[in-house]
Order: C-alpha cells, then structure tokens, then sequence
C-alpha cells in the first residue's frame, strides 16, 4: 500500500510540473496587463501628439480642424531662415524704424530691438522664439526674402513659408503673415503644427534655441558702441515646469486665443503635439502637460 501510494504521489507531481511547464511556455503566467491609459480631456478646441521617433499619432482632437495659429505661425518663420543656404548665424542686420512701427501699430509682442543697432541673425532667431518678438520677425523676413523694396521681400519670405509647408505635405496650412499677425489668411492645423515642429527639431540651431530659458544680446549701436539687451525670457512656460521640455513655441491672438506647441524626452523617447485655442496662458500649459503625460503612457 505504501509502495502504490508513492506511485501515485510521484505521477501526480510529474503531471504538475508537465502541466507548469506548458504554462511558462505559453507565457500565461506573465504580468497582468497594465491599467489602460485613460485619454485625458482637454479644454483646447484642438490638441494633437505623435511619438516623434515615427510620427506615429497618440491622440488627436479636432487634429485636422483648420485654426488660427497665432505665434506659433514663428516656427515656420525660424525654420525658412535656418534652412537658408550658406546660413552665416553671425550676420549682422541692421535694425530699421519699420520694425518699431510695425509693432506700435499692431500692439504686437516685441523683442524690444532698438532702431539703428546691428543685431545678428542668431540674435533675432533667439528675439523671435523666446519673448516672441513680432519686430525680430519683420527683420528676418526683410534679411531673407528677395525683392528691391521692404514690401517684396517680406511677400517674397511668406512665399518662402508657404513653398516650406507644401514640401512637409502641411495639406491644411496656409501663412499671410511673417508673425502670425494673420491677414485673413493665416491658418494651419494641431496636426500639421506638430509635423512642423518634429521636423525643425532635426536642426541643432533650433533645438538650442527653443529649449533655453532666457537668453542676453550684446548688440552693436548706431554709434559702434556695445549695448547689453535686456534679457527675453521665454514665454514657454513648460520648460521650467515639465521634466524633459525641450520646446517649442507658445501663440496668442484675439482668434488663435491660447496656442502651444510643444515637446519633451524621456528615458529616450520624443513626444511631440500642439494645442490650438485653449483658454488662457495657465491651461494650455495644463493641457499640454496632460497631452505629454498621455504620451509618455502610451509610449510605455
């Protein structure tokens, strides 16, 4: 009896690690599958992310709705002057009084820039992209557009911009203006906001400058005297308050209201999206940072 009840016992457990076995194989004993990530909900009329390794989509609100774009119309302005060729960064512009009516006139955000100081190309890429200076745009497009009067050269610069969206495939985007001051005409989408920005991404000039915090010119007077700007601050917000913000442009307008595109890296992963007409300054911050997080979830 006692030898038949070993048999038993010795068949029994040689079943159960048969039986184990199989389920290891099969992977049936891994780790129960993580919470889904709930898709959050933000107060922006439209709000798009993509993983930027594969612009594959991570969420989309209203991601195809034409909207206003405010100054984030500015990154498309940054990436034309810094796809120009034989860029020289150090190049001086001389600062003109057009520039300084142009925003008294318009009641734009302003670099500041002073009549009659030689400022550099780089320093109005950084006037342009940090406190958003509409002025720091109308001399880009003057530098970099061609044609013998202001007024060519700055149609000539928003062609520029337009051929730059139809050569991303941007399909529902169109800019009348160098700043974002649209004339009517000015509108892109969160998704193809976000395609821009992923693709100025690639260039380090950019990447530098839209990720610092606050930066200090030291420009050439009228007089060739060095005159120390004050500092322009960046009006992106996330970079101070978002872990692994790298960017990018913040938009504002009676129209656009709130905009934000925006971008972050961890762990190495990209995430990069756009909100369109949020409500104010605070909960388009908000809103991009629910739209990171949501990515960075879904990224795993």
């Amino acid at each position: 009896m006692i030898t038949a009840t070993k048999g038993i016992r010795v068949r029994r457990a040689a079943s159960v690690a048969v039986t184990v076995g199989a389920v290891l194989a099969t992977g049936a004993l891994t780790a129960a599958p993580a919470q889904a990530v709930t898709t959050p909900t933000i107060a922006a009329k439209a709000g798009y992310v993509m993983n930027n390794a594969n612009s594959a989509a991570l969420y989309s609100k209203a991601g195809t709705t034409k909207l206003s774009t405010g100054s984030t119309t500015k990154i498309m302005t940054a990436k034309v002057v810094l796809a120009q060729a034989n860029l020289n960064l150090d190049a001086k512009v001389t600062i003109q009084k057009a520039y300084s009516d142009y925003i008294v006139a318009k009641g734009a955000s302003s670099a500041r820039l002073i009549v009659g100081d030689k400022v550099t190309v780089r320093q109005l890429l950084y006037g342009l992209m940090l406190p958003s200076g509409c002025d720091a745009a109308y001399a880009l497009a003057d530098k970099f557009g061609t044609g013998t009067t202001r007024a060519a050269r700055v149609k000539s610069f928003i062609g520029k911009m337009n051929t730059k969206a139809k050569q991303l495939g941007m399909t529902s985007t169109h800019f009348d203006s160098f700043d974002g001051i649209g004339n009517g005409s000015n509108y892109s989408t969160a998704k193809d906001l976000t395609k821009l920005a992923s693709n100025a991404l690639k260039s380090a000039n950019f990447r530098a400058i839209v990720k610092t915090k606050s930066y200090t010119a030291k420009t050439v007077t009228k007089t060739g005297s060095t005159r120390t700007m004050a500092a322009w601050t960046n009006t992106n917000t996330l970079l101070s308050s978002y872990s692994g913000a790298i960017g990018v442009k913040t938009g504002s307008g009676p129209e656009a209201k709130y905009c934000l595109v925006f971008a972050a890296t961890r762990n190495g992963k990209t995430v990069v999206g756009t909100v369109l007409a949020s409500t104010n300054a605070t909960v388009r911050a908000a809103d991009a940072t629910k739209l990171l997080n949501y990515g960075f979830a879904k990224l795993g």
